[in-house]
């Protein structure tokens, strides 16, 4: 095995290795769960759906236990026939409709092909997450011995050989060290509180592969790329194209903020495929447009559905926190999520500050709705693992951040297995 992973180039062999261990350990604790509520005669209540529903996908626990609440209306759309009118607009349909082709190839699962698109997104958010860790993360060790490996040549009149040897092997440490950062960055996003959620039948995992590769492609610089992959990440979910904003102030700062006629058209030379971002959504409304002759068919939906409308976030956010309990633990985990991205502003940088804050409030900006789903919206916020990264330097406070998030995040996988809780929609 260990030849085989050799074979494989980086960080393919990490991404791997932490996939399948995730999937492996939820999984376990996901059916041991389930098997300690058949012990209890009330869990679940003879009127829950959700294990009839999930009896139908599979027979199978292990499997069945990755659906829940959104995913069989994901399952819905997937099986809807394409030569009728359509009138389902209250999902954007990239999720469903990448499921459709994969289907025929599965024997015709459409649940089944869920799956395997949220499970493959997870995969690329694992990658694209330790392709920008690495470079957005700069450890301080390996800086301060690059440091003081110059210091020495200095001191010491080392030949030319020499310093470039030396130079070598500090630019090895300095990627090493690199490495590291990324390792740390991607530990924490799969340790973030509702990471489990990757694994599931859930948008989660497609929308944030979406984001960090338009901002990992941004950062090389690739922008007709950016706007290739931020088209489908409008697509993915309502908040998608949102992103254009963030992804705008990486251009702006790849150009020194400048902002003279000069600077002007560089960025409108560079980054005019940032428009590729609202385009997409603005083909979902196009396509609402066309199927059932309103334009904002999918505002209407959600607000006939779930009684969603825009609201202040703000508002939203002090009515969460002095309202019933289960909401208010809900929006304390949105005020630290919140507080860690204040406190990690120059650790993140203005674009990723800017994405954080954005994806917590666009979601409270649904109104009271939306703190059944808060801790799932949050798991989009991924600068909160790359403050973590950063703070993790230190094998202490790595060691502690692990156990405390890791004992979190089991504590509300098992929750939301208890799914006649609701408390994680």
């Amino acid at each position: 095995m260990r030849r085989l992973l050799a074979r494989v180039p980086a960080p393919w062999p990490y991404v791997l290795i932490v996939f399948v261990g995730t999937k492996i350990i939820l999984s376990l604790v996901g059916v041991l769960a389930l098997a300690a509520f058949d012990a209890i005669h009330w869990a679940p209540p003879p009127d829950d759906l959700t294990r009839h529903q999930q009896r139908d996908i599979s027979p199978h626990r292990w499997l069945s236990l990755w659906f829940a609440w959104d995913s069989f209306l994901y399952d819905h759309l997937a099986r809807l026939p394409l030569d009728e009118p359509w009138r389902e607009f209250a999902f954007p349909l990239l999720y469903p409709f990448l499921a459709r082709p994969l289907a025929p190839l599965l024997g015709g699962d459409t649940a089944l092909a869920l799956l395997v698109v949220a499970n493959a997104a997870f995969l690329g958010v694992l990658y694209y997450a330790y392709r920008l860790g690495e470079r957005l993360l700069i450890t301080a060790t390996g800086q301060d011995a690059a440091g003081q490996d110059a210091a020495g040549r200095d001191a010491a009149g080392q030949d030319a050989a020499g310093q470039d040897a030396a130079g070598q092997d500090a630019a090895g440490r300095d990627a090493a060290g690199h490495g590291q950062a990324a390792r740390r960055f991607v530990r924490y996003l799969v340790l973030l509180p509702t990471a489990f959620l990757f694994h599931a039948a859930l948008t989660e995992s497609l929308f944030l592969c979406l984001a960090l590769a338009t901002f990992y492609y941004a950062e090389k610089r690739r922008w007709l790329l950016v706007g290739v992959v931020g088209f489908f990440l409008a697509l993915s979910r309502s908040a998608g194209f949102f992103v254009a904003l963030p992804l705008a102030l990486v251009l702006l700062g790849q150009g020194g903020y400048r902002l003279g006629p000069r600077a002007l058209r560089g960025y409108l030379r560079s980054g005019w495929p940032l428009v590729l971002l609202p385009a997409g959504w603005l083909t979902f409304m196009a396509f609402c447009r066309w199927q059932g002759g309103d334009w904002f068919a999918y505002k209407h939906a959600q607000e006939q559905g779930w009684n969603i409308r825009v609201q202040n976030p703000l508002g939203v956010l002090w009515g969460g926190l002095t309202g019933a309990a289960p909401d208010a633990a809900r929006v304390w985990v949105a005020v630290g999520v919140l507080a860690v991205l204040v406190a990690g502003t120059r650790r993140l940088g203005l674009p990723y500050l800017v994405y954080g804050l954005m994806m917590v409030l666009v979601p409270l900006s649904m109104g009271q709705p939306v703190y059944k789903s808060l801790l799932r919206y949050l798991l989009a916020v991924f600068p909160v693992a790359l403050v973590l990264a950063g703070w993790a330097r230190r094998p202490m406070v790595d060691v502690w951040l692990t156990a405390a998030l890791a004992l979190l995040q089991g504590a509300l996988f098992v929750v939301w297995l208890a799914y006649w809780t609701r408390f994680i929609i």
